[in-house]
Order: C-alpha cells, then sequence, then structure tokens
C-alpha cells in the first residue's frame, strides 16, 4: 500500500497537483453552473483557429478532459517529480516543468499544422475534381471516425447519381464543418510536462527498479522511458486522428532531453 503524506511533498510538485485539482473542480461547477467551457477557453487551439490564444500554450497545462486523464497525470508527477524536485531544488524543477511543457505544446502544434495543410491540400485538389471516391478517400484519410456516418447520407447517394451537383455542394459543406470542427479541438492535460519528468528520472535514477501495474513486473527505468518513448512515436505515426496528443508526449520527452544535457554542459555533475 502506497502511504501517501501531503505535507512530504515537496511544494512545488504539491502547488501543481493542488491548481491542476481547483481547475478541474471549477470546470466543472463553471460547465454545469454557468455553461462556460474552461477547456474550451483555456485549452490550446490551433493556432489558426478563432479560439486561439497565446496564453494557452501555458493554460492548457493546468486543464484536464476529466477525473481519470488528471488522476495518471498526477499520480505520475507525484511519483517522479518529488524525487526531482528533492534533487535538482524546487527552482530547477518549476522551470524544468514549465519548458517540457510549452516543448510538449510547440511540437504538438507543429504536428497538427502539417497534418491541417495536408487536409487543405486535399480539400482543394478534391474542389478541382469532385467525385464520390474521392470525397470518400479524403473523408478515410483524415476524418475515418465520421465515415460510416457520412456514407448513410451522403455517399450512397451520391454512388447511385455521381453526376449531381447537389452532393458536391453537400460534399463541401462537410468539408467545411469537419475543418471547423477539427480546427477547434482543445488540447489539454500536464501530459507532455509529465513525461519530461519521467524521461528526467530515466536519465538520473536509469537502473531504479519499477514495478509495473499491467503486467505487475519489475522494470529499470531507463528501459521504461525508452519503451514509452518507442509507444509513443509508434501510435503518433500510426494514428494521426487519435484524441491523445502523442507527438506533445514526445515533444515533453524531446525539450526534458535537451534540457538536461545543456544543463549538464554548464556543471561537473549531472545534476
Amino acid at each position: 500500500m502506497i502511504n501517501i503524506k501531503f505535507s512530504d511533498i515537496p511544494p512545488v510538485v504539491k502547488n501543481l497537483i493542488i491548481i491542476n485539482i481547483i481547475m478541474l473542480l471549477a470546470t466543472w461547477v463553471l460547465g454545469n453552473a454557468f455553461e462556460i467551457q474552461l477547456s474550451q477557453v483555456l485549452g490550446l487551439h490551433y493556432f489558426k483557429s478563432d479560439l486561439f490564444q497565446p496564453y494557452q500554450f501555458v493554460t492548457h497545462m493546468f486543464m484536464h478532459g476529466g477525473l481519470t486523464h488528471l488522476f495518471f497525470n498526477m499520480f505520475a508527477l507525484w511519483m517522479f517529480g518529488r524525487v526531482l524536485e528533492t534533487v535538482w531544488g524546487s527552482k530547477r524543477f518549476f522551470i524544468y516543468f514549465v519548458v517540457t511543457g510549452l516543448g510538449a505544446a510547440v511540437l504538438h502544434t507543429f504536428v497538427i499544422h502539417l497534418q491541417m495543410t495536408s487536409i487543405i491540400n486535399d480539400i482543394n485538389a478534391f474542389s478541382n475534381t469532385p467525385s464520390p471516391e474521392a470525397f470518400a478517400l479524403l473523408v478515410k484519410d483524415h476524418f475515418p471516425e465520421y465515415y460510416s456516418q457520412i456514407y448513410s447520407k451522403l455517399l450512397d447517394g451520391w454512388y447511385s447519381n455521381p453526376e449531381s451537383s447537389n452532393y458536391i455542394v453537400m460534399a463541401q459543406q462537410y468539408l467545411n464543418e469537419l475543418m471547423s470542427f477539427k480546427m477547434n479541438i482543445p488540447t489539454v492535460g500536464a501530459s507532455g510536462a509529465v513525461f519530461g519528468v519521467l524521461l528526467a528520472f530515466g536519465m538520473l535514477f536509469p537502473n531504479t527498479q519499477l514495478m509495473l501495474l499491467f503486467p505487475p513486473i519489475p522494470i529499470k527505468a531507463k528501459y521504461f522511458v525508452i519503451f514509452y518513448g518507442a509507444l509513443e512515436l509508434w501510435l503518433g505515426l500510426t494514428q494521426p486522428g487519435s484524441n491523445i496528443a502523442h507527438f506533445a508526449h514526445l515533444g515533453g520527452m524531446l525539450f526534458g532531453f535537451i534540457l538536461i544535457k545543456f544543463w549538464n554542459s554548464k556543471r561537473t555533475n549531472f545534476y
């Protein structure tokens, strides 16, 4: 059994946990009582979205999609972050947390920009030569979760009447709606910074034995970090439409690695 004494948690980790809990409670209260969607205000939007604000690069780190999302991020922050803060000191740990969180947001935004550019190019190509086959391929490639719905409402009829201009207009309307929806999805969570914390733990304490929950086997921290990094890269490349920001996780690890190496180059000790 894990015995957690809140008074023993170092100050930065403790305050980060408190702030994230408060923000989730505020999201629930404001949403239910006043219909204010705090995640839309403070979550990170694509920079071409009308909902984007520069402060979201910071505020998204303190927003979460639900209790489970919050719990696993805060548990990992407590488990690994308190060790790092004890070793590094509060100031250095706070700088590291913020830098990795911002780095996660930067890489995530860059990847989303590449995806959006690809979608726009495919939409333009479809507009030049519209056909049900081209539309079906576009939806499968970029909006697969909506394919069955669009097939029943549009494609089934369009295949039967491919020369109808009405279906072309409907297809353009669907694409505009899907683009607007995709562009306005907020990214929330401290996961990018938490993955940076995980990487730092693996670099500072590579041979520390960790006990996995599923399956319940021991594994050295360095192998755990390598496995998680490789998994996130694979998922990010194979599931580009996923609701999980895999490249944000990788961004946190990447910027964490760069920052640790920079600090290491300025000191004779590793930390």
